[in-house]
């Protein structure tokens, strides 16, 4: 039994970094009033353009182009929900288009249908003194993003309850003109925010193609994205409680990998198609029991006009 659990906490703690960190890029885009639907383009997008530059230089380095790639298509959602005040859930739905259609064309054309050639993945740490202590021990042997994932959604809390930037972030998602009356300038603070969102979706693709898998495959990030978005509402756009919500999922899918693993005399029982469905199914029954509880900014998806103020 110590074993089932020990492999459970320990694919759910490699599945659930991706997720965590695009559910506190989404967060902190919304929290400053900008929807972040985009997120699954800039996960896609980031994922893509770490596994290529990891082709030719240090994986590390690698990420780091990730991360500036989501980032860059933060930007255009950026410049279209902020400079041009256009709507934010058409503008990011465009955009996972756009990252889903380029990425599989540059795919194709570049290495073929089955995804990029194998890279190497992120180095994983063993923490001395835990392999073999039972469960705990699941802790060891993770790659460095796994560990940033446990500790950044505190940052994060502290970032936005204890430090005045994260209450303006705060203020200009519930009210923007009273920030403004401050003579605080609302599009600059909502633009960090989307830029820093599109950072952390673009390290959550990257995380995908060098850490879990070795490569970008052809439907990379496979509705992750769409997935931290529905932890961040579970979460209540809250740092710690989108982070609970991304380990549920993360297990919901560490335990479809090892009911398939483990028990395979279930697949005669229950379809395989239903396995691959319950991370899914686990996010939609999430949201339904979350029904009108959560509490959104209250400018969330408002364009700000000064001249209104």
């Amino acid at each position: 039994m110590l074993e089932v659990l020990h492999s459970l906490l320990f694919s759910t703690l490699d599945a659930a970094p991706a997720l965590v960190f695009a559910a506190l890029g989404a967060m902190l885009s919304e929290r400053a009033g900008v929807v972040s639907v985009g997120v699954e383009g800039m996960m896609r997008t980031g994922a893509f353009c770490a596994a290529v530059a990891a082709l030719v230089m240090p994986t590390p380095l690698a990420v780091l182009v990730g991360m500036a790639a989501g980032a860059g298509i933060a930007a255009v959602h950026g410049f279209l929900s902020i400079r041009w005040r256009s709507d934010q859930v058409v503008s990011g739905m465009a955009l996972n288009l756009v990252a889903m259609a380029g990425g599989t064309f540059l795919l194709e054309s570049l290495y073929g249908p089955n995804g990029t050639p194998g890279i190497t993945q992120l180095s994983r740490w063993n923490l001395p003194g835990l392999s073999h202590v039972p469960l705990l021990g699941a802790l060891s042997g993770h790659s460095a993003p796994t560990y940033l994932a446990l500790t950044l959604p505190f940052v994060f809390h502290l970032l936005l309850s204890r430090t005045p930037l994260g209450l303006r972030l705060r203020a200009v998602g519930d009210k923007p003109h009273a920030v403004a009356t401050l003579g605080l300038s609302v599009p600059a603070l909502r633009w960090g925010a989307v830029l820093g969102g599109g950072l952390m979706a673009g390290l959550g693709g990257a995380v995908l193609s060098t850490a879990v898998l070795d490569r970008f495959e052809q439907h990379t990030p496979a509705g992750l994205g769409f997935m931290a978005l529905a932890a961040m509402v579970f979460g209540r756009w809250t740092p710690l409680g989108a982070f609970a919500a991304a380990l549920f999922f993360a297990f919901g899918n560490a335990l479809r990998i090892g009911l398939a693993s483990s028990a395979p005399w279930l697949l005669e029982l229950v379809p395989q198609g239903f396995l691959l469905a319950l991370p899914y199914l686990l996010t939609l029954l999430v949201l339904a029991l979350q029904g009108q509880r959560g509490h959104a900014p209250a400018a969330l998806g408002t364009p700000y006009e000064q001249e209104s103020r």
